[in-house]
């Protein structure tokens, strides 16, 4: 492992050390609509054994855990871990277990799991193509493979990432669709579909559940209300009642291993 794959999994280690509880918390991440594209776009079946990567505090492998056969939920974050454990606890299920590891060395033989997710993960790898390939290699042949992140339109995907590394210094690059399409078929994945949504939010919320830099949460509130009406970050931001607020542009994309 390289010096700078070192260095950013311990930014990613403090930022989300620091958000896990907010993070848990967040209306917006355990949003029902959301979470029923994924679990519709995945096409879960009971009796799926699902990997659910960089699982957070286990919002996803919960949802994905009370229509699967079993989860297995994978984070770098002990305190992501934690909350998981938390959330397995309030909802009674027994049919997850939680691992501790870096997305891009999956310690899993080939094969071994019906389908691979991940949500909100992708704009927070520096080779999410080699991360993508790992998930391939865990999935059973004929399985399936899903990515559910935040896609910006390809010309304001630059614009975008000044803005969201500003709140998140582990924040990496957010893939546009189509860059997201083309590395499921550089793999030889079969699309099986996808679906989009906004996750929306207010600029107030979105702060109150980060920990940016000094000087960097007036910045992005700045960006934001300037691109109120031009939408040059592709965020379509708007103001309610007094409020800044802005969606986050996100894909759902599953895809099946051939056989």
């Amino acid at each position: 492992m390289d010096r700078s794959h070192v260095e950013h999994n311990e930014r990613i280690l403090n930022q989300f050390t620091l958000q896990a509880v907010p993070f848990a918390r967040a209306i917006s991440h355990s949003a029902e609509e959301s979470l029923r594209l994924l679990l519709e776009t995945a096409q879960v079946r009971a009796s799926d054994e699902v990997l659910d990567l960089a699982c957070g505090p286990g919002i996803v492998s919960c949802a994905f855990a009370a229509a699967a056969r079993h989860v297995t939920g994978m984070d770098l974050v002990p305190a992501m871990i934690d909350q998981a454990r938390v959330l397995q606890a309030e909802k009674g299920l027994s049919n997850l277990d939680w691992r501790l590891g870096d997305v891009t060395e999956l310690p899993f033989p080939d094969g071994r799991f019906d389908l691979v997710v991940t949500r909100y993960s992708f704009h927070h790898l520096m080779d999410p193509g080699a991360v993508l390939r790992e998930m391939a290699r865990v999935c059973r042949p004929g399985g399936r493979v899903v990515v559910n992140d935040v896609t910006p339109e390809p010309e304001k995907g630059a614009a975008y990432d000044e803005m969201e590394v500003l709140r998140d210094p582990s924040h990496a690059r957010a893939l546009p669709l189509p860059e997201l399409l083309a590395l499921g078929s550089a793999l030889g994945l079969t699309e099986l579909g996808r679906a989009f949504y906004r996750l929306d939010t207010s600029v107030d919320a979105l702060l109150g559940a980060s920990f940016p830099s000094p000087g960097n949460a007036d910045k992005l509130r700045a960006l934001v209300q300037a691109d109120v009406g031009v939408d040059r970050l592709s965020i379509q931001a708007y103001e309610l009642n007094g409020e800044l607020h802005f969606g986050f542009p996100c894909s759902v994309v599953a895809w099946r291993k051939p056989l």
